[in-house]
Parts: structure tokens; sequence; C-alpha cells
């Protein structure tokens, strides 16, 4: 006799998205779709309280003023630098450190996940600063590292390592014990099983620390750059909100946010094409 569905649990039966199949993959629009609509429903409502004046366009201007004002930008500059010079000087300083981190951060993590005292060494002085905010140590850099490019690029390297390295010690706490017996079993060394069995059962972690890891060093950017920066996004929505030009701060708010979510969306797709088994049982 065929049992009962149970109604709590009734949402298990639909079909979830698999890797590589989500985002607006093919085959799975609906998601995208879904994206789409609440874009344009947080648009439209942008609009509709600008324009019924509900609040004052010093505190929140209308999305044609903004977008006015990038055209004006776009063509003129802003602070006598161009929105490309903003734009580039930005992405060199996030990628900069990011690079920088995935070249130091990674394999900490890796030896803090296989090596008593790699976590020993490690984990007490990233513990620490993790959930310092990094305006609280933007005055230490200044001092240790002055006012040119290397202390923004230190700044939000610091803020970028410690969620990619713990996430790294995680994937590689992941990994199922009888793997490494196996491979063990089978003769390979420590070097070997680190390389082919650790590396790749970590790897879906490390992707996700990269992702939430440049995603810290774009909050940052704006705490990095108002130190004499003479160009990039985060200086250019600084100097906008010194002078209450409302229209450029949302503006840069904008590009930054547009800039972070189109790397994000690479980062999934890479995710989706070296990690095809993540997710799946």
């Amino acid at each position: 006799m065929a049992s009962e569905p149970d109604p709590q649990r009734s949402w298990l039966r639909e079909a979830p998205a698999l890797p590589g199949q989500a985002y607006g993959a093919p085959g799975q629009g609906t998601s995208g779709a879904i994206s789409v609509v609440t874009v344009l429903a947080l648009l439209v409502l942008w609009w509709a309280v600008t324009a019924a004046g509900l609040i004052k366009p010093l505190f929140l201007p209308s999305p044609q003023a903004v977008a006015q004002r990038f055209l004006r930008v776009l063509e003129e500059g802003f602070g006598g630098v161009s929105l490309w010079n903003h734009t580039v000087a930005s992405l060199w300083r996030v990628f900069a450190s990011f690079l920088l981190a995935c070249l130091t951060a990674i394999p900490v993590g890796i030896a803090m996940g296989v090596s008593r005292w790699a976590r020993g060494i490690f984990d007490p002085p990233i513990e620490f600063y993790r959930p310092i905010p990094p305006l609280a140590y933007l005055p230490l850099t200044v001092i240790w590292f002055g006012i040119e490019e290397l202390q923004k690029i230190v700044l939000i390297y610091l803020a970028i390592f410690a969620p990619m390295a713990l996430s790294a010690r995680a994937g590689v706490r992941s990994v199922a014990i009888e793997q490494i017996h196996a491979a063990y079993s089978m003769g390979a060394s420590r070097g070997q099983v680190i390389l082919h069995v650790v590396l790749p059962a970590a790897l879906p972690e490390i992707l996700t620390g990269m992702r939430i890891g440049i995603g810290f060093g774009w909050t940052t950017l704006v705490a990095a750059e108002i130190v004499a920066a003479k160009a990039g996004l985060g200086s250019m929505v600084w100097n906008a909100a010194e002078f209450l030009v409302t229209e450029v701060v949302i503006m840069g708010i904008v590009i930054i946010g547009a800039i972070a979510w189109a790397f994000d969306l690479l980062m999934r797709r890479i995710e989706a094409w070296a990690v095809p088994w993540k997710g799946k049982a």
C-alpha cells in the first residue's frame, strides 16, 4: 500500500537546479526571468517614489537624473578624471589584491587543513583580525605603507585573505577520511594524496571562498580609496558625497555593484565547469 505524501516535504519533489544549469543556463530560465522581473520592479518602484515626490532629490534622485548624470560623467569625467580611468584604477586595486590573496590565502588555508602546526600558527592571527572592520586598521596601513597604491592594495588584500583562507581550510577538512585511507592503501604518498584527493575535494569550498573574498574586496574599495586617491570609483563616490552630488554617489554604487555582479556570474560559470559534481549526491 502506497504511503500518503508528506505535505511538509512536498518541496523536496521539486527538481533542483543542477550545477551548471542555474543562473540562467540552458534549461533553467525561470530563475533568470524572476531576477529580471525583480530588477524591473525595483526600478519602477524607485521611479514611482521619486516621481511622486515622496523623497527629496537630494536624498534619492530619480533614475532619469542618475542616467543623465552618468552620460555627463561619461563625457566630461568627474573630479578631473574620466569615468574610464576611475573604473580602471578600482579594477586594478581589487584584482591585484584578489590575485595576491589567491596566491597566498589558498596555500595557507590548505596548509591549515592538513597540518596542525600550520593551523596553530595561522589560525590565531586570522581569527583575531577577521571580524575587525577594514576602517579600524586603515590608519595602521597608512602609517606602515604610506598613502600610495601599496597601502590600498594591502588594505583590500587583508579583507580578502581571511575568508579565502578559511574557506580553503574548511574544504580540506571536509574531505572524507575514507578517500584519504583508500589513496594511502594504494601506495600514494602524502603529496599525491594532497594533490589528487584533497585538492579536488576541497575545490568547491575554495571557489566559494574566492567568490566571498572578491565581495569583501569590493566592499573595502571605498575605504581604501578615501585616502589620497586621485582616481577610483570609491574615491569618486566619496568626493561626490562630500559635495552632496547624490546622482554620482548612486551612479558609482551601481557601477561597483554591476562589476562585482558580473565577476560573480563569471565565477559561478567557472565553478560549474570546474566542479560539475558539486551538489550531486
